[in-house]
């Protein structure tokens, strides 16, 4: 099994903007959910229904996601000794 196992090491994560990230994703599945509203009928009549309802899934989750970002970056902060901004 040693022959398949990695010799370098892995690189240092990205770190970028994830709270914007997360933000935009989650802005980006309510839009698609609010498209998809007048389409209701026609997705109802085609069993595509689950796209409206995996959309608000995408937002809901988004919103935790955003939570959890927020929490992690102003944790990081607070261990390099920022003061961490509120908004």
């Amino acid at each position: 099994m040693t022959k398949w196992t990695p010799k370098h090491e892995a690189p240092e994560p990205l770190e970028g903007n994830v709270v914007a990230t997360i933000t935009g994703g989650t802005v980006l599945w309510f839009l698609l959910f609010l498209a998809q509203l007048p389409f209701y009928g026609w997705l109802s009549d085609h069993d595509r229904l689950w796209w409206l309802w995996t959309c608000l899934a995408g937002g809901g989750l988004g919103l935790i996601g955003i939570w959890y970002v927020r929490k992690r970056d102003a944790a990081i902060r607070r261990a390099q000794g920022e003061p961490a901004t509120e908004g």
